[in-house]
């Protein structure tokens, strides 16, 4: 709000916590050069780092994975630049709850003070609500800071997203998860662990810096009389259950990374992607049926085998279910791995797809037509047919394409695996087919 000078008032300090807050938050950061994990947007040629030294806010999108500030950041940002900070979570939040929200930020710009709306969980918001946002954003009654942990190019509207610059916040290393410890022990102390069970703990936290310091408090609030070495570590706390959600992002982006790592040919690192959705919870039919996908797109004729031994394992857990039917899974995924790669097949599907669609209605050459009538016959259907196996060599060289359709070549086999030999037959008919023809 302005003072008796016309200039905006400095924002009144943060309280501080009360000393039985939890220790994040009594960790929380005061300014924005504190914040850990971030410095590519919070430095002083990052994004935020730059919004801040210009004195003027952007709407953002701040995406990232739980755990690494982006709460803070938000809050900081307010601080930054003497905007008015305003927050709700679009988990407890309503219409009435946003109406109120944009009501109180139309009479504060009245006064002279601009808003920074801070929506945790913004994906969580359904479109309309989202759009909703629109009209006070242009207007400039907010500016808008938005925190998720899913893709926003899925869970958010493109009208929001495109009056919104979006920033990609890390999953904090073990460089940054380190500092937060050494924060926390000149708050409290040394931790009770030996140097192998601190790395353990950095470890278990899985890049979550609010789970991390959790942990900790659980082990100063124990007042253990002697440090815990990694088995003691782990008998006594729980590891973070890893982050994956079945029908979001994180379950994309895994099984992208198991069919990228099947055709890229490395057993080790597909079965490492396989083994994290199993131990995360995902259905294994539906990795199942992805291998099967994996099987007839990236592998097809380089070996025929590879579609059967997918079939065979999908069959092989329904009988045996988990956890024994995993296995199954595990031997069609290295079998996948290990395979020849072509993608033949595929590319011809899609080549044949195209043509199907552009050469409409075309009939099949009259050679090839059954005469299922006397009609039909009189009229030339069947006629100059030739019955392949009648040839010495079981091979025709008939025309089968429709007349005003130039021949096309959809598959192209590769010199890899079975194919190698379905090239070479296919060469060979080309060759009689051309003699027989010239």
């Amino acid at each position: 709000m302005a003072d008796l000078f016309g200039q905006d008032a400095p924002p009144p300090p943060q309280a501080a916590p009360d000393a039985d807050a939890p220790l994040a938050d009594r960790l929380r950061p005061q300014t924005l050069a504190e914040v850990v994990g971030q410095e590519h947007l919070t430095g002083p040629e990052g994004a935020i780092g730059r919004m801040v030294a210009a004195g003027r806010l952007a709407s953002m999108i701040l995406w990232g994975p739980p755990g690494t500030g982006k709460t803070s950041i938000a809050r900081l940002l307010a601080d930054s630049v003497g905007m008015r900070y305003a927050a709700i979570s679009a988990v407890f939040s309503g219409v009435a709850d946003l109406k109120q929200a944009f009501a109180e930020a139309e009479t504060m710009a009245k006064a002279g003070r601009k808003t920074l709306l801070f929506v945790d969980e913004i994906h969580r918001f359904n479109r309309a609500q989202q759009d909703g946002f629109l009209p006070y954003v242009e207007r400039g009654v907010v500016t808008l800071v938005g925190a998720t942990t899913e893709n926003p190019s899925f869970a958010l509207n493109a009208a929001l997203l495109s009056r919104a610059q979006v920033l990609v916040l890390n999953r904090l290393d073990e460089g940054a998860l380190e500092a937060l410890l050494e924060k926390a022990e000149g708050l409290e102390g040394p931790l009770p662990l030996t140097p192998e069970a601190r790395a353990a703990l950095i470890a278990q936290a899985d890049g979550d810096g609010r789970f991390l310091l959790g942990q900790a408090e659980t082990l100063y609030n124990a007042k253990l009389a002697e440090p815990l070495d990694p088995a003691g570590l782990g008998s006594f706390l729980q590891r973070r259950v890893a982050v994956y959600d079945k029908d979001r992002d994180g379950h994309y982006n895994l099984i992208s990374a198991l069919h990228k790592a099947v055709r890229g040919s490395d057993p080790q690192a597909a079965l490492y992607w396989l083994a994290r959705m199993l131990v995360a919870g995902e259905e294994p039919l539906f990795l199942a049926r992805r291998l099967v996908r994996m099987a007839v797109e990236d592998i097809g004729m380089a070996d025929p085998q590879a579609l059967p031994q997918c079939m065979a394992a999908m069959e092989a857990y329904r009988f045996l279910g988990s956890p024994e039917g995993e296995l199954a899974l595990v031997q069609a995924c290295l079998y996948l791995a290990t395979a020849p790669k072509s993608n033949a097949a595929y590319m011809a599907q899609k080549a044949a797809w195209k043509a199907a669609k552009e050469t409409g209605s075309l009939m099949p050459p009259m050679n090839i037509v059954n005469p299922a009538t006397g009609l039909m016959e009189s009229l030339g259907y069947g006629k100059g047919y030739t019955y392949d196996h009648d040839t010495p060599e079981g091979f025709s060289g008939d025309n089968y394409w429709p007349e005003g359709m130039v021949p096309e070549q959809f598959y192209t086999p590769v010199e890899r695996g079975f194919e190698r030999e379905v090239r070479k037959r296919l060469e060979y008919w080309d060759k009689l087919r051309g003699e027989r023809r010239g």
